[in-house]
């Protein structure tokens, strides 16, 4: 769909997901290129949180195929990260260990986890509650630790499913302006579903619109500001 130059990391064909005779996702394909920031729109309850989960592997699709670097997604090979709408922090271990946990899950070795994980935490702003543990914590600190580990694992393809749609309006601009920094200054892939129109036009490079069920591709809208 995208005329984007840079080469494609991700491919979607006819990703279809069914449940009994309900027919929720119908057909889809869509590219993703390499470093760039789509977003994904949509009425509720047309199966966004259902296509994160097909693209993330944690469900299977009814019918077609998901790419990463022109071969099949394979959470074992691939390194996908997910940012759910609610924080998933580990409540015993502390925020420094909570970012490092997904690194240690992929092996990194220590010297890089280590660097890693300090210039995660500089960026977000989390070195001086480090040592804290999530009960500690604001509930919108605990949702940027989860970014945070997400991005530390330098994913192949990170998926956010409304990781601020909890979050009053002055403290989601600031995270989202946290976000974009972070996506810039690392590069990687992301593909962030929202509900909310004004959002996904403040942090994407291209929109995605779906229809309500059975969901495909509505329109492509591509963000110039």
């Amino acid at each position: 769909m995208s005329n984007d130059s840079r080469p494609t990391k991700i491919k979607v064909q006819n990703l279809t997901r069914r449940f009994g005779s309900l027919l929720v996702l119908d057909n889809i394909n869509f590219d993703v290129a390499e470093g760039e920031f789509l977003s994904i729109v949509g009425p509720t309850g047309c199966g966004k949180t259902t296509f994160l989960n097909c693209l993330s592997k944690l469900i299977p699709t009814s019918e077609g195929n998901i790419y990463i670097d022109g071969e099949e997604a394979d959470p074992e090979k691939h390194n996908i990260s997910f940012v759910f709408q609610e924080p998933t922090c580990l409540p015993w271990r502390t925020v420094r260990d909570n970012v490092a946990f997904g690194m240690e899950i992929k092996g990194f070795p220590p010297e890089k986890k280590q660097e890693r994980l300090k210039h995660i935490l500089d960026m977000v702003g989390l070195t001086d509650t480090a040592a804290l543990y999530p009960n500690q914590v604001s509930a919108s600190m605990e949702q940027r630790i989860a970014v945070a580990r997400a991005f530390a694992v330098d994913p192949d393809l990170l998926l956010m499913d409304e990781p601020y749609g909890q979050l009053d309006v002055k403290l989601r601009y600031y995270l989202e302006d946290e976000l974009i920094r972070l996506w810039q200054t690392l590069k990687s892939t992301v593909v962030f579903v929202t509900h909310n129109i004004e959002e996904a036009v403040y942090v994407a490079e291209r929109i995605l619109v779906l229809s309500n069920k059975p969901t495909k591709i509505k329109a492509e809208v591509l963000v110039d500001l």
